[in-house]
């Protein structure tokens, strides 16, 4: 009669747990890689529709477009810097015209220097988020020491100088007139089936495609797990090992980056960057988009994004149509986009906190989920 050792029952019980281990390990791998692919899979067909839907749209309402993806690019970083690491940034516009800059000076650069389209358009929009990037960090490694209406203040402060440096600048930067970009032209392939703003509509789409997808594969990852963890409690974090500074100045980091895209597609699209265009206003309506929307959510700053771009446009015409008095018609000229903008946010936040994307909870979902064992019916409170 044989009997094991303890030497022996404690091995086997250690290469077990190694076992199970691995097999954990292995089956936490594979479902983050399937995560990844259901990811890019997604982005690719929704950016083939965009693409596809330029072509029923006229010059203008792809100006629109291309405008609101580069609008999406911002408030979707803004979204994930607020949603998933609690940092309230008022100076969004600030990384945006950053961007704007950054791309202006390099593409006028390289254009007196002669480089081909492609090359001049990738190697600008590189310095705009580069320079964004460098200017998010610089904040970020501030803000990782600051809090509430502290943060707040100083990246209004940023947003508050603009004007400011860019007139110190003036032989750099313009000055009040800002800097004027040469026009990217049709390729000649495409001259003969697309207008040029359904051109600009395709880079805005494509440039915004990217950042996103970027920013959705952060918050899947180990990296989106700690800014949620430094949101919720960031004493805890730290004591469970995350390094919160570190993770807050990253975050802060890539949101800038997503600005710095977002200004230097809105660049490519005007053809322009000025400081009138990047004041205090614009970057408030940046956070009321990101809040509308619902804050941490992509989806949601789409909808923001394009209600932005949409609204007040939708808001002039109705005041054009409707016969209102002369002196009216010149006060609500300025103010009625404001008016609305306040009165969207206010309800919003009380009968959907969570911003517009909540309301696909009562989009139609299938009713009932049949498996070989039972059959389980859920209602839409269940749910």
């Amino acid at each position: 009669m044989s009997s094991r050792t303890p030497l022996e029952a404690g091995t086997r019980a250690v290469t077990a747990s190694a076992g199970a281990l691995t097999a954990a390990t292995v089956a936490v791998s594979s479902r983050r890689a399937a995560g990844i692919r259901g990811t890019l899979v997604i982005a690719a067909v929704l950016t083939l529709a965009a693409i596809g839907g330029t072509f029923l749209l006229d010059p203008y309402r792809n100006f629109q477009l291309a405008t609101a993806a580069a609008m999406f690019c911002a408030v979707a970083g803004l979204s994930m810097l607020i949603g998933h690491t609690g940092q309230l940034s008022l100076g969004h516009a600030a990384l945006m015209a950053s961007g704007g800059y950054g791309y202006a000076l390099t593409a006028n650069a390289l254009t007196d220097a002669g480089a081909p389209g492609p090359v001049r358009f990738a190697l600008a929009l590189l310095a705009g988020v580069v320079i964004a990037s460098i200017l998010g960090l610089l904040l970020g490694l501030a803000a990782a020491r600051l809090r509430g209406p502290y943060l707040a203040g100083l990246t209004l402060a940023v947003v508050v100088a603009i004007p400011a440096v860019t007139s110190v600048f003036s032989g750099v930067l313009g000055g009040d007139q800002g800097l004027q970009t040469a026009l990217d032209p049709v390729p000649e392939v495409l001259s003969r089936l697309i207008a040029l703003e359904q051109w600009q509509a395709w880079i805005a789409i494509a440039v915004a495609a990217v950042v996103v997808t970027a920013l959705a594969l952060v918050r899947r990852s180990a990296l989106g797990l700690r800014m949620r963890a430094v949101r919720d409690d960031e004493v805890a974090a730290q004591l469970a090992g995350v390094p919160a500074r570190r993770v807050k100045v990253t975050a802060f980091t890539l949101s800038a980056a997503a600005a710095g895209a977002g200004g230097a597609l809105l660049c490519v699209v005007t053809q322009s960057v000025s400081p009138g265009a990047y004041t205090l206003s614009f970057s408030l309506l940046l956070l009321v988009a990101a809040v509308i929307g619902g804050l941490g959510s992509l989806g949601g700053a789409a909808i923001g994004s394009a209600l932005i771009v949409l609204l007040p446009w939708l808001l002039g015409l109705a005041s054009r149509e409707l016969p209102l008095p002369a002196d009216l018609e010149q006060r609500l000229a300025g103010n009625l986009t404001v008016l609305v903008f306040g009165a969207l946010l206010i309800v919003v936040t009380l009968v959907w906190p969570g911003g517009l994307v909540a309301l696909r909870r009562y989009l139609p979902r299938r009713a009932a989920t049949v498996s070989p064992a039972r059959t389980t019916t859920h209602t839409p409170t269940e749910r």
